[in-house]
């Protein structure tokens, strides 16, 4: 499978190697030895892998970072391993809040497919650097309990597994943890300790938040094979207020267009703060630092125009989407307000443009302006509606009708059943004709 051709480019050449462009990128929150590492990829050809459990039927914008990560090391001349929890996934790494729910084996084995199609898409799997999958299945599921304890299990001291940050987090908490999710730890380690052998991987990537199962690994090598290897934590990202960053009205901003639709995860980012754009470029895109420089001065001399959100939506959107697909959000958002053409669009993406506005289902028989403005809210009477038309203050499609007896046409609705209602220059609504 082809990797998208937004993230073909090389890596920056304004850094004298890859440690300095992670770090610039601020992708770099731990590590174990910084100078050792930083050599190693500097002077080496670095194996390297990073896991993604199946916990749910999509990766999202926390798994993004890491899957570009992957990308800016393969691009410096490392070769990558995507691992996909087919074990792991059978259990879930501890939550912060509470135990998780255990998924059939079945769910597990489909999420593993999806997930390691979405992977698939950010590596290229031809050339010198050529990216590797894997699922830590094939070797755990021949791992019986007394070879698990006898020879993974022995490495590992109980004192230490219970200070891990999330680990003591919840034996203080009024839920407790499981034997099962307590002994996470112990099977993520030990797919470093077989990749180390099968591949000779000899760094780990994941989020800062998982460091305590990454320098299980690590640990784990060492104490097996007696060889030093690296672990790094990326940091987990926040928006400059504070707040958590890759959710949208609670909701996670998946990776799967089934899930969060190219349109939505396009003016995600579109609507990305002026305090937080550079970063999110640095870190979500492939642009240079000199682009990225040239687009935060645009921030502060010409916010308005807000052409760094602009390269930042179209950057991430293609990366994950495609091209194609971000053209079309492109060419939604232009013609919903009316700088387009609407009959242009697919069903599926005036749908997910439309999808926040208000909404009304009329029959044939109902489809005067009258009664089109009153029962999508745009009018909240008969008279105020009369009086919008009479002044001309309505819109079909983003054609102007006026008088009180202008009605929707149907042969000009969209697929043969949609309609997009303005009145004014900002208030909208859908309709759905059965």
């Amino acid at each position: 499978m082809s990797v998208s051709t937004l993230a073909q480019q090389h890596n920056d050449d304004s850094f004298e190697n890859i440690w300095q462009e992670l770090n610039w990128r601020g992708l770099v929150h731990v590590s174990t030895d910084a100078q050792a590492l930083e050599k190693a990829l500097a002077e080496e050809t670095v194996n390297f892998y990073i896991g993604y459990d199946p916990t749910a039927a999509s990766l999202h914008l926390g798994h993004l970072v890491q899957l570009l990560t992957m990308r800016r090391l393969q691009l410096a001349g490392h070769n990558p391993f995507g691992l996909v929890g087919g074990a792991t996934g059978l259990i879930g790494d501890p939550r912060q809040t509470s135990e998780r729910v255990l998924n059939s084996r079945e769910v597990v084995e489909g999420w593993v497919d999806r997930l390691r199609s979405q992977i698939e898409r950010f590596l290229d799997f031809d050339g010198e650097h050529a990216a590797t999958m894997v699922n830590n299945l094939d070797w755990t599921a021949q791992l019986s309990a007394i070879d698990f304890l006898r020879e993974i299990g022995k490495n590992f001291r109980v004192g230490t597994m219970v200070k891990k940050e999330i680990v003591a987090k919840r034996l203080n908490s009024e839920e407790g943890i499981s034997y099962t999710e307590f002994s996470y730890q112990i099977l993520q380690g030990n797919d470093f300790l077989e990749l180390y052998r099968r591949h000779g991987v000899t760094l780990q990537c994941g989020g800062s938040d998982q460091w305590g199962n990454l320098t299980s690994g690590t640990e784990l090598v060492r104490k097996a094979e007696g060889k030093q290897v690296h672990a790094l934590g990326t940091p987990l990202i926040t928006n400059s207020d504070g707040t958590k960053f890759g959710k949208s009205e609670g909701n996670a901003i998946w990776l799967d267009p089934e899930m969060c639709t190219p349109y939505a995860f396009y003016q995600f980012w579109l609507n990305t703060a002026d305090a937080d754009v550079a970063d999110r470029l640095k870190v979500f895109t492939f642009k240079t630092r000199a682009e990225i420089e040239e687009l935060q001065k645009s921030v502060e001399e010409e916010p308005f125009k807000r052409l760094a959100q602009k390269e930042l939506a179209y950057e991430v959107t293609a990366l994950v989407h495609g091209v194609d697909a971000t053209e079309k959000v492109i060419a939604a958002s232009q013609a919903i307000f009316g700088k387009g053409t609407l009959t242009d669009l697919d069903e599926a993406t005036l749908k997910a443009a439309t999808a926040e506005l208000p909404h009304a289902i009329l029959g044939a028989d109902q489809l005067d302006m009258i009664t089109v403005l009153t029962e999508t809210g745009l009018s909240e009477s008969k008279s105020a509606a009369r009086r919008t038309l009479k002044e001309g203050g309505a819109a079909v499609n983003n054609v102007k009708v006026q008088g009180e007896d202008a009605t929707v046409d149907p042969g000009d609705l969209l697929h043969d059943k949609y309609a997009l209602i303005r009145r004014g220059k900002k208030n909208m609504a859908l309709i759905e004709v059965q």
